[in-house]
């Protein structure tokens, strides 16, 4: 049944607004729509459903209500008319899109206190994600422009697309780590080389972007030589620790990267001797800036050994555990430190994905008190049939075409992004709805106010991991009262997505009109599967360029003979190497044709985080070639002990 307030608005000629405020009494209905009592003058105000199922209001001058439309009865209408309104509150005219409606039915209602006069919550770190872990950028770099840089735009660009706070990435260790290995900046003790691989040259683009993102680096694999032998990398700690020390003193010193933090070993145990000689280590070299996340695996046992160890909780500056279903554990919060999901999503970038993203982005918080949540992965920039094909934020892997695809992930990361910063804090709310879903609100503490709400059903959400309990979602209407220092906030913009799951056609990311807080509350009718933000900024932006070339099957004839003295990047194009490191390399000593060549380079089996094949890998091409094609590769050099 439609509900209705009684109140006093004023209309301008020929405007229309979408009103979803709370409502005491039922309105009556004729032939479906909710009506409006005749009004005296030469104004009549006509409540009705647009196609979209939107509570409107239309106010006509010199008009006469008739089957929910407006039609001009005559002239010299008056170009005002107050009006006394028995129906929804008029928030004021406008000339667009309004708020999305859900219909004539009943709704749940509830309210919720946005207040900052007892404090504030947990300091906000930001919304990032990971290249590597692995190879997982590695197809990007060979994207010709402009497409390169569109890809990158839309991932850190500020108030464009995703604009990430973070950037996450490998460092290369030769092992084989999801869908490809990335290459050491050491392969061999006596060996450096900071212009392997294409980690280096992402961040920098990232920070050419944003120079405000955070870095993260995190081995997953490491060299054979840190282990002397065995695998494992805890045995010689201050190897492993001068190991790692010098990726960070490379990354400023070749290419002017700060590094913010430090992991230990992705998803593997942790050793607190090597943590504490990790800080040492730092510290020594005048890196006290750099921050450790420990473990990068689960909340247990790291937690309880820091609440155990004084010394190893001294050095440690954030928990990171991954994919923790937007649950903590009393032990993480008893250490007082920051609690990061430090990797999560890690699932198919459709709307579902989207969902996922959508949901976990808020609950982590709202559940978990993460202040942080990094998404596995950037973009996916791999060849779609290795391990999970298109689980990042957007997909890039036709690099010999062109073609690229900005997903529903990078607009769900937008509502978040564009309209906060790492250092806000997020209020003390509950951040359950009652009729399901759940919001948060953060401040910068200077007045600005952001609210983020999600209403994500449990079909249309599911991450890959962890198991999702069920749970119900519903249509409803949400009252917000504004207190404390928001008190005095008179309008908030409005940014919407609605995921649509039978046609396709879902909306993402839409500046709707202002919402007008009166007396300190303004209200929302929620559909499902829907992401609002509301927001006391007016910077956020969806940006976009035009269409990419369309996709294209990677060419049947093609050919690369390496002839380039000064690459860009040390592997050659569209290479995916799989075990093994495979680098351009000048044979100066032949006098034939193979002066230019591909050559793979790791001679000892690194201590792996996969299970690395016993012979070297790379692939090219297209998985659909059958062996009776016609394909063929040549490696111009091959050496039987490593190949």
């Amino acid at each position: 049944m439609a509900t209705a307030n009684f109140n006093m608005g004023v209309c301008r000629k020929g405007r229309t607004a979408f009103l979803p405020l709370p409502a005491p009494f039922p309105l009556p209905k004729w032939r479906g729509r909710a009506l409006m009592p005749r009004l005296s003058g030469d104004c009549q105000v006509v409540v009705s459903r647009d196609t979209q199922s939107r509570a409107v209001v239309s106010c006509c001058s010199g008009v006469s209500a008739l089957s929910g439309r407006c039609r001009r009865r005559g002239a010299g209408a008056m170009e005002q008319c107050v009006v006394l309104l028995w129906g929804w509150f008029l928030f004021g005219c406008s000339w667009g899109p309004g708020l999305p409606g859900v219909g004539a039915a009943a709704l749940s209602a509830a309210t919720y206190e946005l207040d900052d006069a007892y404090g504030l919550g947990r300091q906000f770190d930001g919304i990032g994600a990971v290249s590597g872990g692995g190879a997982t950028s590695r197809l990007l770099v060979n994207y010709q422009e402009p497409y390169r840089s569109q890809i990158l735009d839309y991932l850190f660009k500020p108030n464009f697309g995703a604009s990430l706070h973070i950037l996450k990435v490998e460092i290369g260790g030769d092992g084989q780590s999801t869908d490809g290995t990335e290459p050491s900046h050491m392969h061999y003790e006596n060996d450096e080389n900071y212009f392997r691989g294409y980690e280096w040259w992402l961040m920098k683009e990232a920070k050419k972007r944003n120079p405000k993102i955070k870095l993260i680096g995190l081995p997953w694999t490491f060299p054979a030589w840190i282990g002397k032998g065995e695998n494992w990398p805890y045995d010689y700690p201050d190897v492993t620790a001068y190991y790692i020390v010098s990726w960070i003193l490379g990354a400023k010193h070749y290419h002017d990267l700060d590094i913010d933090y430090v992991g230990i070993w992705n998803e593997r145990a942790f050793n607190s001797k090597y943590i504490k000689l990790l800080r040492y280590t730092l510290d020594k070299h005048g890196l006290q800036q750099v921050r450790i996340i420990a473990s990068d695996r689960l909340w247990e046992p790291i937690s309880f050994v820091l609440l155990l160890d004084s010394e190893l909780h001294g050095v440690v500056d954030a928990i990171g555990a991954h994919y923790p279903g937007t649950k903590t554990v009393p032990n993480a919060l008893l250490t007082k430190k920051k609690l990061w999901s430090s990797e999560d999503y890690s699932t198919f970038n459709d709307e579902v994905g989207a969902g996922c993203w959508a949901r976990i982005l808020n609950q982590n918080y709202v559940n978990g008190n993460m202040t942080s949540t990094i998404a596995w992965n950037l973009v996916a920039s791999y060849y779609e049939e290795l391990p999970f094909g298109r689980c990042g934020l957007m997909t890039a892997q036709e690099p010999w075409s062109g073609h690229y695809k900005v997903e529903a992930p990078i607009w769900i990361t937008a509502h978040t992004t564009q309209f906060t910063q790492p250092g806000w804090s997020y209020l003390q709310v509950d951040g359950h709805l009652e009729g399901g879903g759940s919001f948060v609100a953060l401040t910068d503490g200077l007045g600005n106010l952001t609210v983020i709400i999600e209403t994500m059903t449990y079909n249309h959400s599911q991450c890959i991991r962890p198991p999702l309990p069920h749970f119900t979602v519903m249509p409803q209407r949400a009252t917000f009262y504004l207190k404390g220092s928001f008190y005095m906030v008179k309008t908030l913009q409005v940014w919407h997505s609605r995921l649509d799951f039978e046609s396709g056609s879902s909306n993402l990311f839409q500046q709707l009109h202002p919402v007008k807080v009166w007396k300190g509350s303004f209200s929302l009718d929620l559909n499902v599967d829907e992401v609002y933000t509301l927001t006391t900024l007016k910077t956020g932006q969806k940006c976009g360029y035009p269409e990419p070339p369309p996709p294209q099957p990677f060419p049947s004839n093609y050919k690369d003979d390496f002839n380039i003295r000064n690459p860009p990047f040390s592997e050659a194009p569209n290479f995916a190497d799989q075990t093994g490191v495979f680098e351009y390399f000048i044979n100066a000593s032949d006098p034939g044709d193979h002066v230019f060549t591909l050559r793979q380079v790791v001679v000892q089996r690194p201590i792996t985080w996969a299970s690395d094949a016993d012979q070297t890998i790379s692939l090219i091409g297209n998985f659909k070639w059958l062996p009776s094609s016609e394909q063929f590769l040549e490696l111009c050099e091959f050496d039987s002990t490593a190949a």
